[in-house]
């Protein structure tokens, strides 16, 4: 068969319109066009698609199984047109990066900062996504950039690492061990504290930094991610341990920091692609990142 776009496009607008007369108006062609179109893409398929009752075009059965797939490809099309738009507007480049939520909001907002005001007129793409499809996602070569806590690198990539601080302390305002600038172990005996998921690997880390010392704390509420336990802090629920770079984003904000007395090392790792064709504009954002990186652990 030799259908053509045109025959769809007209019988995708008859289908819309209801009529010959407003599908020749909305094609932007003549009624004796349209009716000679739709006659041909029934004589190709070789089935009528619509029933002529007193002048008017009814579709049949056939049809309306025909407009289902008809709409669902040009919903494809539609996609297609939209992912042209952001290309457009990314004219002189894009950067896809892909991390955990926790650095989508609070590292990448001062690094795109940074980037974007050397760089004019370049689009930046953060996808937030845990592990461990972030992890896949970066070994299937889908973004250019990747930030991730693990230690060893997805298949297909190579990783470096970025950042290295240690976890602190978060402490809801009015709490009594605000009086000491560094925390020891001891000191959280008995005191409610919030905790990050059990299957979260510094929750292991930390969990068992405290059966090693043989202190007790009250474990009231577990959260998936350590801005969760930043925000129950807040509210005065208990005290947690969370990496930094989260506890940055709410110090001041009803919750305050302290150092440990214990080193529980934080670690970022920036992911690249080895498959992904390279891009200058990628090397530049690698080298924000870096300067960001190094000026949080110079403020610490």
């Amino acid at each position: 068969m030799n259908i053509t776009l045109r025959h769809i496009e007209v019988f995708r607008a008859l289908m819309t319109a209801g009529s010959v007369t407003s599908a020749a108006q909305i094609l932007f062609t003549s009624q004796p066009t349209v009716s000679r179109e739709l006659a041909r893409l029934e004589s190709l398929l070789g089935i009528p698609l619509f029933d002529r009752v007193r002048g008017r075009l009814q579709p049949n059965a056939q049809a309306h199984a025909l407009y289902e797939e008809v709409q669902r490809s040009y919903v494809g099309l539609e996609r297609v047109m939209s992912v042209a738009g952001r290309l457009k507007q990314f004219a002189q480049g894009q950067i896809s990066v892909i991390c955990l939520p926790v650095f989508a909001q609070s590292l990448l907002p001062r690094v795109c900062a940074r980037f974007l005001a050397q760089h004019d007129g370049v689009g930046v793409a953060i996808t937030p996504q845990d592990s461990p499809f972030l992890e896949e996602w970066l070994a299937a070569q889908s973004y250019d950039l990747g930030l991730t806590e693990q230690d060893s690198a997805p298949a297909g990539t190579e990783q470096s690492l970025l950042l290295e601080v240690n976890e602190v302390c978060v402490i809801p305002e009015g709490h009594p061990l605000l009086v000491r600038p560094v925390l020891d172990v001891h000191d959280f005996a008995g005191q409610r504290f919030i905790s990050l998921a059990p299957n979260d690997p510094y929750r292991l880390i930390i969990d068992e930094t405290f059966r090693r010392h043989n202190v007790e704390r009250q474990m009231i509420v577990e959260t998936h991610s350590a801005l969760s336990v930043c925000a129950m802090v807040r509210q005065g629920i208990g005290i947690g341990i969370v990496n930094p770079l989260a506890a940055s984003e709410y110090a001041g904000q009803g919750l305050q920091v302290r150092t440990l007395s214990i080193a529980i090392p934080f670690r970022v790792h920036m992911v690249r692609p080895l498959h992904r064709p390279g891009n200058l504009l990628v090397e530049r954002f690698a080298d924000a990142l870096r300067a960001e990186a190094k000026r949080f652990m110079s403020a610490r």
